[in-house]
């Protein structure tokens, strides 16, 4: 709901791609403190992180709100709010995802991510429909006043999720090993976390499709989204929402499958596979000029999509050590800095040769280097005896 609004808003008043780009870019430049999130995870727990990060979110919404109700709410407010919650926000996926981590038992990851997945998109759909309606009908402040709320239940139900402390192998659990790991430098901790991906080929081509993703896939597939329906369909707000409900619902729908599948699948196969189809499926949808083929392109999107990340997410936390968990996520969420880029990029792009050219340009970029991940690191991720496709 909240990235739905504020983009539009922003689009609206401003009447410029160029900062709508930059708008979302704020909401990205948190994920270089990523990787310390997870370490503060791996320390005091993920989930007293997560309702941390949760409250932080709550108080900016809150501000809006009150802003909006008193008619002061401006664009620079509004990009005052996304930097301030840019710094956090990126990590949150990571922390969920080491939460369900701390939960499930390692054969039911991929079961487990599905249903998390799930949850996602559902609210993703509910978030655009009533999102949308809520501004054209009610408002700003009505519209804000659902997120703050929204929000701060979020806070709540998460005090109820996984463990309130940091989880640790039976061997680490002395005297001993934890008086050392309280005095380990929070640097050396990250630096351990790194020099753990860079020595494991799997987890490291895992990051580095990753990062390609959001550097050319996520823009298009979401933050773009609003110059598509006011630019080139000539709608309004209800029809982006149909526009990111369609992909939400097409993600749904295949999270559900992953659910109750996944266990079946070779899932590097898959991540790669689903990869290509997701890029193939927005070089199709940035070719419509009406909302129905759009929205069509859109939900086969969100199929491709949620198809390559919930494989990859249950790879990070099945393949990694357990006192890494929050480290290695926080170290994917790094790669969502790929979007900061991509997004800036992509601004004077469409302002020079269209929408249609640069969604092209991205796509092509994407698929090429996806097949070359696959090919440099085939023996981990396309071998069928690989450990990220046993069944």
């Amino acid at each position: 709901m909240e990235t739905l609004i504020l983009g539009w808003y922003v689009l609206v008043e401003t009447r410029s791609v160029f900062m709508l780009t930059v708008f979302a870019s704020l909401l990205y430049v948190g994920t270089l403190l990523s990787p310390m999130f997870g370490v503060m995870g791996d320390r005091v727990g993920h989930r007293n992180v997560l309702c941390a990060m949760r409250g932080v979110y709550a108080t900016l919404a809150t501000i809006l709100m009150v802003l909006a109700f008193t008619d002061l709410l401006t664009p620079g407010y509004v990009l005052f709010s996304a930097s301030i919650l840019g710094l956090v926000r990126p990590s949150d996926i990571g922390m969920r995802t080491a939460v369900v981590g701390d939960i499930m038992p390692t054969p039911q990851l991929m079961a487990a991510m599905g249903i998390q997945r799930t949850t996602q998109d559902s609210a993703k759909i509910a978030g655009a429909l009533s999102g949308a309606g809520l501004v054209a009908t009610l408002g700003m402040g009505p519209a804000y006043l659902a997120v703050a709320a929204l929000y701060v239940t979020s806070v709540l139900l998460t005090l109820k999720a996984g463990s309130a402390r940091a989880v640790h192998p039976a061997s680490a659990t002395s005297h001993v090993a934890e008086r050392r790991l309280a005095r380990a430098s929070p640097w050396r901790e990250l630096k351990e976390g790194l020099a753990y991906v860079w020595n494991a080929p799997l987890l490291l081509a895992l990051m580095c499709l990753a990062f390609l993703l959001n550097l050319t896939a996520f823009p298009l597939s979401n933050n773009l989204l609003p110059y598509v329906a006011k630019e080139i369909y000539q709608a309004d707000q209800t029809v982006l929402g149909y526009m990111v409900a369609g992909a939400a619902s097409g993600a749904l729908v295949t999270s559900l499958i992953v659910s109750r599948y996944g266990g079946t699948m070779r899932a590097a196969r898959v991540m790669l596979l689903a990869s290509v189809v997701w890029y193939l499926m927005l070089l199709s949808f940035a070719h419509t000029t009406h909302p129905a083929p759009g929205i069509t392109a859109l939900f086969l999107a969100g199929c491709a999509q949620s198809m390559s990340q919930v494989p990859m997410a249950a790879l990070l936390l099945r393949l990694s050590d357990v006192q890494y968990r929050g480290r290695i996520m926080g170290i994917r969420m790094l790669a969502i800095y790929g979007n900061l880029p991509g997004l800036l990029i992509s601004g004077p792009l469409i302002a020079y040769f269209g929408y249609p050219a640069t969604a092209t340009l991205y796509c092509i970029i994407g698929v090429v280097f996806t097949l070359i991940i696959g090919y440099r690191w085939r023996a981990q991720l396309w071998r069928r005896d690989a450990p990220a496709n046993h069944r």
